[in-house]
């Protein structure tokens, strides 16, 4: 199982659409507050249709109780201002990869503290703006899927 964290979301509609992801990849969403929204945000229940009721997920009151409530793991840290791909990463089971906020990404000072651990997905240098959330997830999520095998999600 994957373990999908995002780090003080603004958009419930990005939450409710990673909710659904996760639900369909069987892999855990961890939500690190502060939050722009409230978990009973009906556009949250929306977009995360039927499956947000079911949706494996953990909230933590900042970075540092999230860090405090999992000790030991390994974390990938998805970023614009990484060097490593993402598809060049070794993703494990039980791997975590963490996303920021929408409007500025993960802080500078946890970037830095992890520069061997940011991947990022490649974009034009034309960059005003990066992917949406929700496709980033998905796009970087998808290959520590392949790698792994699907982690028997082909299975029927």
């Amino acid at each position: 199982m994957f373990n999908i964290v995002l780090l003080e979301p603004e958009k419930p509609t990005n939450v409710g659409n990673i909710g659904r992801t996760c639900f369909l990849t069987e892999s855990r969403l961890h939500l690190i507050r502060p939050f722009k929204f409230n978990m009973d945000d009906k556009t949250l229940r929306r977009t995360g249709l039927d499956y947000w009721k079911d949706v494996d997920v953990t909230i933590y009151d900042d970075y540092d109780d999230f860090l405090l409530k999992n000790p030991g793991i390994n974390i990938f840290y998805a970023t614009t201002k990484a060097n490593n791909c993402y598809s060049e990463a070794k993703f494990k089971d039980g791997d975590f990869i963490m996303f920021g906020k929408e409007s500025a990404g993960i802080s500078e000072s946890i970037l830095n503290q992890n520069k061997d651990k940011c991947i990022r997905i490649p974009m034009t240098k034309k960059l005003k703006r990066s992917l949406n959330l929700s496709n980033s997830v998905a796009i970087i999520l998808y290959e520590a899927l392949r790698q792994n095998d699907f982690n028997s999600l082909l299975q029927f």
